[in-house]
């Protein structure tokens, strides 16, 4: 086989379409195949080396993935090599425009996707130019300014509507990126790896945003599929170090969710060479706490700043990576994890976090099924494969099936619908169907019986249906699987119900499914012929006698299905004739079930029931909207499958009643029609859709009533007859398989050695598929062309006499007309030939070859007769000509011949919807059968016939790249006519159209552009306004297809833009019509929307060149040209730089253009907002803006209308940013900076050779020559984690481009931006401006209006001071808050700008700013604290501390002095500590000082003071981090500031009495009490510790279990919001403490402070430890399950709890151990049930006679309490299984019934425990009783029927 495919195509084709093969054309593809790819091979290679991008390049690739979607990678290895390393040269070019570069990397993923075509030996691709491209995209440092639009970034004019589109697009250029990077990911060099650390490992510094961006950068580049001897270069180097860090992060930053998705696939790549297991209960742990379960009972869910949840993609990987091999662990916490949160999945259980857990369900399988395909099915390719000893085993598989099945079990029924249950158990039953399937037939048998819950059938069938396969095969583990079936289909029988819609579907799918899989054919009879059958096979012989009763009762349900959705019945005589939506579902469920149920008959099967259908058929007459429809379709159905019996009965019958009928002439001309003519009518159009061959034998009686009925006057009459048309043209006329058996060649195999029982579920084998097709043969045609002559040519003759004015006709007769030929068109379109025109020159000038590629289709077209397609387009054109000058309001007319121009263009037999919509559902199937275990296409036949002809059908409609001919140009004129005409309706209709058409010819956009601004033309007069708005209509485009307006072309948009904009001096466009309004408004919108900077430099670098010379000169297939010459890649590399300079040319016209039309002084207001709008789109970083244009944008800082302000502020800071010059950078080593030799080793945080970047107050730049001596590193990153090889600094001042200068220095931009803001008019009108209110309260610091100032003062040094000096010194001393914030604005951009200066400019600029900050900071208000903290941040961000010694010292004078009362001390607070926070880890001094400083002042009055505090304690302790390779920090740390002060506590932590918050909030004069003061500083210190919670990377665990006893003491048992805000705060507390995530080592330290707590002589202390253990442990679940110790203390601990003296705290015990028993933490055994059932049996103290009125002694006997612990353990073991019965709960329940009259409160408990058991159990009573035996169900059901009443 592989020799002769060599042989044919000259190599041997990496992997191409097998399904391309079983064409009935297939010998003729490989010629195709070669010579389409040699001209791609050719034209490609020409076009790179002509350098010719555009069109050329993008052409030929584009034919590239049209080539590879017909033939998949049909092309020799060396060939796939050289197009990866072309496209990856052309993706990689710097200058290219986005939208080129995603359209090639699209192309490049599709080359590089099944990577076993290719090994790293046969490529190898660098990955540096993919991270230069990526970091050049993600992180574009011009993108905020407006300089670069990528597809969707964030626009200024977008509604929140837009921006979830944009968030979606966004991604869109991100996510190709990054496939991109995971595609080129394998075949990175060895080296790569290590060279990537060196790359991003200096980024790793934990407090700053490079964190996440390097993370993700190992994430994403980091190799992880180097084969074993290499893994030292590979995952070796950076495997420790990660997971170390990942370890030990407490609290989920952002980035952790990528090291997750990182060592998922590390883990999936490498299974088998890394050691997971010391990190197992750790990753489980994790998992489980990122699900957000809500646990507890105080329910008090903090969030973690909601937790960067897991990806469960990601996870599942994982997991499913980790499962195998020695030492089982993995599955061992896999069960435990799923046991632990299986009661989630009970359907009564609902939340935000249902999804995640669904998601999980419905993925592990699946992953688990990927594994082992991999290990045991697929190929073996150059990808490392498993090794023996961790692959899985069988037992492996059966531990894991048997850990999912409860949890997938109780997700059959969940809320969100039993969709991925049923996908979950499609993949369990592939690997274990004798577990899985019993439980689901249990499931199904009963649900199929109840009437009263429709839900649980829905959701079993779905489940069903997943399984069906599984099911059918049966297979040595589960033989008695098939026995199941019939029972099954008899019972799903009465869910064909007209009354439940959901139930009538899901029951034809399961109908269908089942009969997919098995030939309903009677094999009783071999029972006594064969006597080799096994005792399966003889069951299945017995039962398959039953099928055909099957049949008849199905068919006798949708009988009375049809007969109950009549029209008659359903409809009043009022409403709507077509059918609904949900009928159409049905008739569509009905007609494909009851087809495949057919197919899948034997003849004799087959015979009983077509007689069936037809008796149903001939004896009734139905009306032919609904009931008729359906009752069509099943004998369509029937004579399908045999086509020759069913005509044989239906033609004859149908004919007769017609003629009869017809005889009479009156009917011919009747409106209505007599029903049982139309129903034989119906019943005929769609019996006829059969097999060409089967229909000829009776061409003459059907011709006749083709004659008799087209002409009808009625129109119902005359449409169905149409219909008949179109299928006996169409069923002759094309190319289709003509059955879908689920065995080739029928069941009608002699009996003796065949056996269809062997066939159940068998599925279809790809190289014996034997298609039955059907190709048109030579009668068949000449049968179609007689129909085309005899029916079509007559209507041609009547309208052309009409149209030109010689006949007239009556708009009924040309409607009936242009229906028939509509009909015809539609039955012959696929052997009708392309209409003919001459090309249209010169659209574009190409050195390329553009032509268009022919795909043989099957069909050979017959030239000699004439082509009517021609013929109707002439006779459609004119009449369309006629209509429009005569009757402008016959739309019908309208309607159709829209239509039939639009098949005219482009149908070929099919449409494309159809396609599409077959493809999707051909998906669906696919997956609802497959089998992914044993892969390689195993599917059932009838699904491969419908992917062979899905390729037939992909063929025919791929049309890429037609030529545009001048017959398109006038059919494009017409409909654009008909676009611009009177009527919307036709206007919607033929834009419609348009639009699919500009999508299919090459480069007619430019020929139809100027036509519809025509249009819009202000000059013309002519225009109405329907004309206007269908052009408007035109340019804006479908949400689909082409945007005119918008083309990425400079030569398209130099058109539409401008003309848009004129378009408001049109007569025709009048603002007071909403309409046009509407449109102006989302045309702005779209183009904003939709804008990609367009390239201006268009130059292919040389490198790809020689890529494409290797191209042109591979063999096999050989290019037909060769190499261009010379001459012609000269003139290829001038008419590329022609290029570039026509590209700068236009847009530079572009723009004047654009001033031009906003300077016209009668434009209205809107036009001039939306050519501003458009000139902001023009920015870009490569080009200059035009200086007409600078002084534009400049002079509306000042415009009246604040939209337009606000687009002039952006543009200026984008245009500061172009006229910013390069400064020079120079790069040194670090080690020579610091003069201290770098470490060797990894060591992060404050080392010796990072001491220098620290601030230290004693050696500041104070004078000039520090200043110039001093190295400044401005990034805050640099240095903590480790160095890079060569820093890049700044070169020293006197390299650096001339800063301060002189007016005659300065260009021609600069100078008009210099002359404005040096003119105090000017300054004064923009600051007057700049300091209004936007909307009262909602308007912040603008970041725009910062970076228009840092421009400006980076640019033009100080020069603009003088003029704004007094503006500023006016705002600072006023209070209103747009003052305040305006001068916010400023100063932050100064002392951004001021980067470069030299020392003497900086220090004047402080004089002038360090008493503005004074004043400002004492006038702070509460309206504008929070501009002041981000004027602050901003200022001190990528600042070295040392540059703004100025700002740190004034900002540290004294913060918390009480001038100006307690709010103005925490504003400074918060200002102080925004400083601060930017500069992380750098200004240990300063941290030091604040907390000096602060310390004596944590005993705070006010409650916004604390809060301040609380937050500032938190920034200052952020550096103090417990990280792997991390040196203590120099910065605070929390140890010793703890001991400080436990010291000062103390007062509270020794005495007993209750803490009660008796502060008066006055200042008391004189000192208070140690006590008091304590009590205020705890208050602070909660307010740190709430801060810090999830902030802060590690929680100081063992410095917060200091506090933990006091906090108990503290925090209030019941959840009540009347408390102090202290007893609330020390409960907020210790709920986020009991989430934290706990260190194996940190274990101990807990609970022995726990049970330290819990011997208190405070109950609620002891309350509070159980609701704290409750959530510890769940939370950190595998961790401590990993050490048996911990679990026996825990479990002491609760039982010690059980026996406490308060009641209180022994029934929150009982709730606790139920808890833990539930998720499986503790387990039930039967020491335990022994301790509580002799607690139980204590004997209580007989009652003493008490004396009346004694007091009664209320403390319980010792006795009692241990009774009741007993009792509560009992109860707690019950509560722990509330969704089933274990064999232990019987016996339980009756030593609990024993204490039902025991005293209080122990009966109490019983009775609760009673009723809780009911409530739980009730719903699946049925099941549960069975566990009981009848002596314990007596009992039982005295215990749980309430007692009577009336005894």
């Amino acid at each position: 086989m592989k020799k002769d495919v060599s042989d044919t195509l000259g190599f041997f084709p990496q992997k191409d379409i097998v399904y391309n093969k079983l064409l009935p054309y297939a010998e003729k593809l490989d010629e195709e195949s070669n010579d389409i790819l040699s001209k791609i091979k050719e034209n490609l290679g020409r076009a790179v080396q002509l350098r010719e991008i555009w069109p050329g390049v993008l052409f030929w690739t584009r034919k590239l993935s049209t080539y590879m979607r017909l033939y998949g990678r049909k092309f020799s290895k060396e060939d796939h090599v050289l197009f990866i390393k072309l496209l990856y040269e052309l993706v990689t070019i710097p200058k290219l425009e986005i939208s080129m570069m995603q359209g090639l990397a699209r192309l490049l993923i599709n080359l590089l996707k099944k990577r076993e075509l290719l090994s790293r030996e046969d490529l190898e691709l660098p990955w540096r130019p993919l991270y230069e491209l990526q970091d050049r995209i993600l992180y574009s440092k011009t993108e905020h300014l407006g300089l670069n639009w990528f597809p969707n970034s964030p626009r200024p004019r977008a509604s929140s509507k837009h921006i979830m589109i944009k968030m979606f697009q966004r991604c869109s250029v991100e996510s190709v990126l990054k496939t991109l990077v995971k595609s080129c990911r394998p075949y990175f060099p060895e080296c790569a790896t290590q060279e990537m650390l060196e790359e991003w490992r200096p980024l790793l510094c934990p407090f700053d945003v490079t964190m996440q961006r390097a993370i993700s950068y190992f994430e994403l580049f980091l190799p992880t599929t180097l084969p074993p001897d290499l893994h030292h270069k590979g995952f070796k180097l950076w495997f420790h170090e990660m997971i170390s860090l990942w370890v030990s992060v407490q609290n989920l930053p952002g980035w952790e969710v990528h090291l997750v998705n990182l060592f998922a696939r590390l883990a999936n790549d490498n299974i088998g060479y890394i050691d997971w297991d010391p990190y197992i209960p750790k990753i489980f742990t994790r998992i489980l706490r990122s699900l957000n379960l809500p646990v507890g009972t105080s329910q008090m869910l903090v969030p973690r700043y909601v937790t960067n949840a897991y990806d469960i993609g990601h996870v599942v990987i994982w997991v499913s990576s980790l499962l195998g091999g020695p030492s089982k662990q993995a599955q061992a916490q896999l069960s435990g994890l799923f046991n632990s949160i299986t009661s989630f999945f009970h359907p009564s259980n609902h939340g935000r976090w249902l999804m995640k857990l669904m998601k999980l369900l419905q993925r592990l399988p699946a992953s688990v099924v990927r594994r082992l395909h991999r290990e045991r099915y697929r190929k073996p390719t150059w990808l490392t494969p498993v090794p023996d000893s961790h692959k899985l085993t069988e037992q492996d598989i059966t531990d894991f099936v048997e850990s999912m099945m409860q949890p997938v079990l109780l997700a059959m029924f969940s809320k969100t619908g039993s969709l991925d249950a049923a996908q979950a158990l499609q993949n369990l039953a592939l690997m274990r169907p004798e577990l899985v399937i019993p439980p689901v037939l249990e499931k199904t048998y009963p649900a199929m019986e109840t009437l009263t819950e429709p839900h649980q059938l829905t959701a079993t069938l779905s489940c069903m249906i997943g399984v069906a396969r599984s099911l059918v095969s049966g297979g040595q583990h589960f033989p008695e699987g098939p026995s199941h079936m019939l029972p099954l289909l008899m019972r799903a029988l009465p869910g064909v119900d007209p009354n439940d819609f959901s139930k009538c579907m899901i029951t034809f799918q399961f109908i269908a499914t089942f009969a997919t899989l098995v030939p309903l054919v009677d094999c009783s009879s071999a029972l006594h012929e064969r006597t080799d059958l096994t005792e399966v096979e003889r069951e299945m012989c017995s039962i398959s006698a039953e099928f055909e009763d099957f049949v008849l009762q199905f068919m006798d349900r949708c009988f009375a299905l049809i007969d109950s959705s009549a029209l008659e019945q359903t409809r009043e005589e009022t409403e709507t004739e077509k059918m609904t939506h949900l009928e159409s579902l049905v008739e569509l469920g009905l007609s494909s079930t009851f087809s495949t149920i057919l197919t899948q008959c034997s003849l004799d099967i087959f015979k009983v029931a077509l007689e069936k259908v037809f008796n149903f058929a001939t004896t009734n007459i139905f009306e032919t909207r609904v009931s008729g429809r359906m009752v069509a379709d099943m004998c369509r159905a029937a004579s399908k499958c045999h086509p020759a019996e069913s005509l044989k009965l239906f033609v004859p019958h149908c004919c007769n009643a017609i003629n009869q009928i017809a005889a009479n002439e009156e009917v011919l001309n009747e409106e209505e029609l007599d029903k049982e003519f139309l129903w034989n009518l119906q019943l005929l159009s769609e019996v006829t859709r059969v097999d060409g061959d089967k229909v000829l034998p009776y061409r003459s009686q059907l011709v006749q009533v083709l004659q008799l009925t087209l002409h009808l006057k009625c129109k119902q009459g005359y449409t169905l007859a149409c219909n008949m048309l179109h299928h006996i043209l169409r069923s002759t006329a094309l190319i289709y398989p003509t059955e879908y058996c689920s065995v080739p060649g029928g069941f009608q195999q002699p009996g003796k050695d065949y056996l269809p029982i062997k066939d159940w579920g068998r599925p279809g084998d790809l190289w014996n598929l034997d298609i039955q097709w059907h190709v048109p043969c030579v009668e068949e045609t000449a049968f179609v062309f007689y129909v085309l002559d005899l029916i079509l040519q007559p209507e041609l003759l009547r309208l052309q006499k009409h149209a030109q004015g010689e006949q007239d006709m009556s708009r009924d007769d040309v409607l009936q007309s242009l229906a028939i030929i509509q009909h015809c068109l539609l039955g012959a379109g696929s052997v009708l030939p392309a209409l003919k025109g001459e090309p249209i020159p010169e659209l574009v000038h190409s050195m390329v070859n553009l032509e268009e590629t022919h795909l043989y289709t099957g069909i050979e077209y017959d030239l000699s007769r004439e082509n009517y397609r021609d013929a109707i387009c002439n006779v459609m054109r004119q009449l369309l000509q006629h209509i429009l000058e005569h009757s402008e309001d016959d739309t019908k007319s309208l309607f159709s011949i829209i239509k039939i121009i639009s098949d005219l263009l482009h149908f070929k037999g099919s449409h494309k919807h159809e396609f599409d919509s077959r493809w999707k559902s051909f998906n669906l199937v696919k997956k609802s059968m497959e089998n992914r275990l044993h892969g390689r296409k195993q599917h059932i036949r009838a699904l491969l016939i419908d992917r062979v002809m899905l390729q037939h059908e992909l063929r025919k409609l791929t049309v890429e790249g037609c030529q545009y001919r001048s017959i398109h140009q006038d059919l494009m004129r017409d409909l654009l006519r008909l676009s611009t005409s009177t009527y919307s309706q036709v206007r919607s209709r033929a834009q419609s159209v348009l639009f699919t058409a500009l999508g299919t010819y090459n480069f007619c956009c430019r020929d139809v552009i100027p036509r519809v601004l025509e249009f819009l033309d202000p000059d013309s007069s002519s225009i109405t306004q329907q004309q206007f708005k269908g052009a408007l209509y035109c340019l804006l485009g479908n949400h689909s297809g082409v945007c005119l307006g918008n083309l990425h072309d400079w030569e398209c948009i130099a058109l539409t833009w401008p003309g848009i904009v004129r378009s408001g001096l049109s007569s025709a466009m009048s603002l007071e019509k909403p309409s046009i309004v509407r449109l102006f408004d989302d045309l702005a919108d779209k183009i904003h929307r939709q804008y990609e900077t367009i390239g201006i430099d268009f130059s292919i670098p040389e490198e790809c060149c020689a890529v494409a010379k290797q191209l042109m000169v591979t063999s096999c297939p050989f290019p037909k040209t060769s190499v261009p010459s010379e001459e012609e890649v000269t003139e290829g590399l001038q008419r590329q730089e022609l290029k570039n300079s026509e590209a700068v040319m236009r847009y530079e016209k572009l723009i004047i253009d654009l001033l031009d039309c906003i300077s016209n002084r009668n434009m209205p207001w809107k036009f001039e907002h939306i050519a501003i709008g458009f000139l902001s789109l023009l920015l870009r970083d490569d080009h200059q803006l035009p200086p007409r244009a600078v002084l534009f944008f400049v002079k509306n800082l000042n415009h009246d209308s604040l939209l337009v302000r606000k687009v002039a502020i952006s543009a200026m800071a984008g245009i500061m940013k172009q006229l910013k010059r390069p400064h020079k950078k120079v790069s040194v080593s670090p080690s020579e900076l610091c003069g201290v030799k770098e470490l060797s080793g990894m060591i992060a945080g404050d080392r010796p050779d990072n001491q220098w970047l620290q601030y230290h107050s004693s050696s500041l730049p104070r004078t000039q020559k520090d200043w110039e001596g001093c190295v400044f590193v401005e990034k805050t990153h640099w240095g903590y984690y480790s160095w890079p090889r060569k820093l890049m600094m700044y070169a020293p001042l006197e390299e650096q481009p001339k800063q301060s200068l002189t007016r005659e220095e300065m260009t021609e931009r600069e100078q008009i931006i210099y002359d404005h803001f040096t003119d105090p008019v000017f300054i004064n009108q923009l600051i007057e401006f700049l300091s209004l209110e936007d909307r009262k309260g909602k308007d912040k610091f603008s970041p725009r209006r910062f970076c228009l100032f840092k421009g400006l003062f980076r640019n033009f040094n100080d020069a603009f001071l003088p003029v704004l000096r007094p503006h500023m010194e006016r705002m600072v001393a006023d209070t209103h808050e747009s003052k305040q914030r305006c001068v916010a604005e400023i100063i932050s951009g100064m002392i951004r700008g001021c980067k470069h200066w030299s020392y003497m400019q900086v220090e004047s600029l402080w004089e002038l700013l360090c008493p503005l900050l004074r004043t400002a900071l004492s006038n702070i208000t509460i309206e504008t604290y929070a501009d002041w903290g981000t004027c602050i941040a901003t200022a001190c961000e990528s600042r070295d501390p040392r540059k703004l010694h100025w700002l740190f010292e004034l900002l540290m004078e004294s913060p918390v002095n009480g001038e100006g009362g307690s709010f103005v001390d925490a504003c400074r607070l918060y200002v102080l500590q925004g400083g601060l926070a930017q500069q992380e880890w750098r200004v240990p001094e300063l941290l030091h000082r604040l907390l000096q400083y602060l310390e004596p002042k944590l005993t705070q009055v006010y409650k916004n003071v604390r809060e301040r505090i609380g937050s500032v304690l938190t920034y200052i302790f952020m550096i103090d981090v417990n990280l792997p390779y991390t040196q203590p920090t120099s910065s605070p740390r929390i140890h010793e500031f703890t001991e400080r002060i436990m010291a000062r506590l103390k007062p509270l932590t020794e005495g007993d009495e209750e803490i009660q918050n008796h502060v008066l909030e006055e200042n008391e004069v004189g000192e208070q009490d140690e006590r008091t003061q304590a009590i205020k500083l705890l208050k602070t210190v909660l307010k740190w510790l709430m801060a810090s919670a999830g902030r802060s990377f590690s929680t100081a665990v063992p410095e917060q279990l200091q506090l933990l006893p006091l906090l108990f003491k503290i925090a209030p048992v019941e959840n009540d919001d009347s408390y102090d805000e202290l007893k609330r705060d020390a409960k907020t507390c210790l709920s986020l403490m009991s989430q934290g995530l706990l260190y194996p080592e940190q274990i101990a330290q807990v609970l022995s402070s726990l049970q330290e707590i819990a011997g208190s002589s405070s109950w609620h202390a002891r309350y509070t430890v159980l609701t704290y253990l409750q959530v510890m442990v769940f939370y950190n679940l595998f961790t401590f399950r990993s050490d048996q110790r911990v679990v026996d203390d825990v479990r002491a601990l609760v039982i010690r709890l059980l026996g406490d003296e308060q009641l209180e705290v022994r029934e929150m015990a009982a709730t606790t151990l139920s808890g833990f028993l539930q998720c499986n933490f503790l387990s039930m055994d039967a020491p335990m049930q022994a301790h509580f059932e002799a607690l139980c049996k204590t004997r209580l103290p007989k009652k003493r006679k008490r004396e009346l009125g004694s007091v009664v002694d209320t403390i319980p006997s010792a006795d009692l309490v241990r009774r009741h612990a007993g009792v509560l353990g009992l109860s707690a073991c019950i509560l722990s299984s509330p969704y089933d019965v274990p064999t232990w709960m019987p016996q339980l329940l009756m030593d609990l019934s024993a204490h039902l009259n025991d005293t209080q409160p122990i009966e109490m408990t019983v009775k609760k425990t009673l009723t809780n058991f009911r409530r739980t159990h009730h719903d699946n009573w049925l099941e549960h009783k069975q566990q009981f035996t009848d002596d314990q169900l007596v009992v039982l059901t005295d215990l749980l029927v309430s007692p009577c009443y009336y005894a």
